[in-house]
């Protein structure tokens, strides 16, 4: 029987303490319209999920929902060929097949990802910049629940505790991220992990700024409700119905 650092029994007790929802606002009918009716964060199009090998063996003894990952590009062979071998590709059947009890972590989380400053220490949550123009909530992180982060960071110091090697995956994303937006002038936004906005600055310390979420950049067709509505219909797509009275507005 495989041996694993984190086992299928770890990932289980995570699954049961991470469920909050990530906001109020079903973001995934927000950014459907524009890519052919479906969430961007569940299709491998767009993102393609990486568990631990332990947590592949977890999902297949509770559901048929997610098989192995085969890439059909260069692209995506390569981010295959490039995963570590604790590390496996995967793919569910879709959103209209989701099962909320066995999303992986990685859906869980996105489009975010722990940021650990330069100093090691784990800060807050920053996002997947390369989602920044297609993923809705990018574009709206002040609308993200309280009760996600909470979880979110909870979840993330029980695996770094377990698994070393996912706290260094981390750190060296967050790294990467301070020299990306550093060459092109941009600051990193991060939501606090004991609430509030912050901004990490180009080409500085790397310390937390205080800020608001209003001074966050807005991207792509996301910008305004405008740019929004004018880019559904040239996608040919359909507007999300208004929230109902009482329900979160985008």
């Amino acid at each position: 029987m495989t041996k694993y650092r984190i086992t299928p029994q770890d990932f289980a007790k995570l699954y049961r303490g991470y469920d909050a929802n990530l906001a109020k606002v079903d973001c995934g009918r927000k950014c459907a319209p524009l890519n052919n009716g479906q969430p961007v964060c569940c299709t491998t199009d767009n993102a393609i999920p990486v568990v631990e090998r332990a947590e592949f063996e977890l999902l297949k003894s509770r559901t048929d929902l997610w098989f192995r990952y085969k890439p059909n590009d260069a692209a995506a062979r390569k981010i295959v060929n490039d995963l570590p071998r604790s590390s496996c590709a995967v793919e569910c059947k879709g959103a209209a097949f989701c099962e909320r009890d066995n999303r992986t972590i990685a859906c869980r989380s996105f489009p975010f990802f722990p940021y650990i400053n330069k100093q090691g220490e784990f800060v807050g949550l920053t996002y997947y910049w390369v989602f920044e123009d297609r993923c809705w909530i990018i574009s709206n992180m002040q609308v993200v629940e309280r009760s996600f982060v909470e979880q979110m960071i909870a979840t993330f110091e029980r695996i770094f505790k377990l698994d070393e090697n996912e706290f260094e995956t981390m750190k060296d994303h967050s790294a990467s991220m301070r020299r990306v937006f550093s060459r092109h002038k941009k600051f990193i936004p991060v939501i606090g992990r004991d609430g509030g906005y912050f901004k990490v600055m180009p080409h500085s310390d790397g310390s937390l700024k205080p800020c608001d979420a209003d001074e966050f950049r807005k991207f792509g067709p996301y910008k305004s409700e405008t740019a929004y509505i004018r880019a559904v219909k040239e996608a040919g797509g359909t507007l999300p119905p208004a929230p109902k009275r009482g329900y979160l507005a985008p």
